[in-house]
């Protein structure tokens, strides 16, 4: 039986409205509004830390069809301020499906607006930027008080774990990964290097943790606001910095705490998208935020002619000045850029065992083209160790 359908209006900043329907009655919601151009990965989207406070426009035409699982969460929240689409399938058919999407949003009450024409919106999007946007059953332009609001937030500090936690892969505390993270025992394997690595968690996903857990590693989870000497104490043989919502400069204590790691600690160092940007601003350069950001499954990032397909989910980058400025590092180096605008897509230092990228190996959703890099994080701790 269909649930009654609400009209439901999504306006944007400069007074531009799109009409469509939701399936409760909402109140009112607003979010600086961004598209995801993948035809797949809603549940993923739905829990990633990295989309707090953007409502996501999904330009595929039809999402839910495959339904949702337990699996497939990047998080044990729901970050997405509200979901955009064309059309939301009430019909779910996947074998490893338990759910509809039209159930879980009833379930959750996920604010959202369907009907609308998103190809439509997402042109608007690229050509005038992202911008602020109001959802509700009623019209509203009453934006621009939001929208000062949520370029002086820190997001980091909203999202990121309220204190630390471990986990690991022993057989022994198998069943508490397992339930935590969801681990699939098809894809768990018992490597043997035992390396302890301290995740630093911006807005963490937890295909990173997978990833790092099915290298063998050990691995220690800590808040984006841990200082120096905190993470030393722990005696890490890694670090990783994890990817995360909003302006990496707002994060002044994470770039401090970094750029001291850089310094003293001489640890392998590995940073994914926002940690990507905190790492380089840790190194002396800067960053600024894209017109309309780089979000989906498809974005060849290389360098020359070799390219990789990577997933991407980002709305700053770092600036192309760290090509000619002189740094904390003259030995630091682009070595991939996205091809569809030459933005930096990662960087790496050729005499310390510091690199990041701005798109996601983990991918979840998405192709698994630079996975290899978990691999060499754990090769570079493994050289690390036998030069210390």
């Amino acid at each position: 039986m269909l649930n009654m359908l609400y009209p439901s209006v999504l306006s944007l900043q400069d007074g531009t409205s799109y009409k469509g329907w939701s399936l409760f009655e909402l109140s009112s919601y607003a979010g600086e509004i961004v598209f995801n151009t993948g035809m797949t990965g809603y549940q993923e989207i739905l829990s990633d830390p990295s989309y707090t406070g953007q409502m996501v426009v999904f330009t595929y035409p039809e999402i839910g069809n495959t339904g949702l699982n337990i699996e497939d969460n990047e998080s044990n929240f729901i970050f997405v301020k509200a979901l955009v689409a064309k059309n939301i399938s009430t019909v779910s058919s996947n074998w490893r499906s338990t759910l509809s999407l039209k159930d879980y949003i009833l379930q959750k009450k996920i604010p959202h607006i369907f009907g609308v024409d998103t190809r439509a919106l997402t042109r608007k999007l690229r050509m005038s930027g992202v911008m602020p946007g109001f959802l509700s059953n009623t019209s509203d332009t009453s934006l621009n008080v939001y929208f000062n609001k949520f370029n002086s937030k820190d997001l980091i500090r909203k999202v990121t774990v309220r204190s630390p936690y471990y986990i690991h892969n022993s057989y022994d505390d198998y069943d508490v990964s397992r339930n935590f993270l969801y681990i699939n025992p098809s894809n768990f394997f018992n490597y043997s290097n035992n390396y302890n690595v301290v995740v630093v968690d911006f807005g963490l996903k937890f295909n990173i943790l997978r990833c790092l857990l099915s290298l063998g590693c050990k691995v220690n989870i800590v808040p984006a606001t841990v200082d120096y000497n905190s993470i030393v104490s722990l005696n890490p043989d890694g670090i990783l910095l994890s990817n995360g919502p909003g302006d990496p400069q707002k994060a002044d204590y994470a770039i401090n705490t970094v750029r001291k790691l850089i310094h003293f600690s001489n640890i392998p160092i590995f940073g994914i998208c926002m940690g990507h940007q905190i790492l380089n601003l840790a190194c002396g350069f800067s960053t600024f935020k894209l017109k309309f950001g780089h979000r989906g499954l498809n974005h060849p990032s290389g360098y020359s002619c070799y390219s990789e397909i990577t997933s991407q989910n980002h709305g700053f980058a770092v600036s192309s000045d760290i090509i000619n400025k002189y740094s904390l590092h003259e030995s630091f180096l682009v070595k991939h850029l996205n091809f569809n605008d030459e933005t930096i897509a990662s960087t790496f230092d050729q005499k310390a065992a510091i690199f990041s990228v701005q798109y996601h190996p983990e991918a979840s959703p998405g192709p698994h083209d630079a996975y290899y890099l978990f691999k060499v994080f754990v090769d570079l701790i493994a050289l690390n160790s036998k030069k210390s």
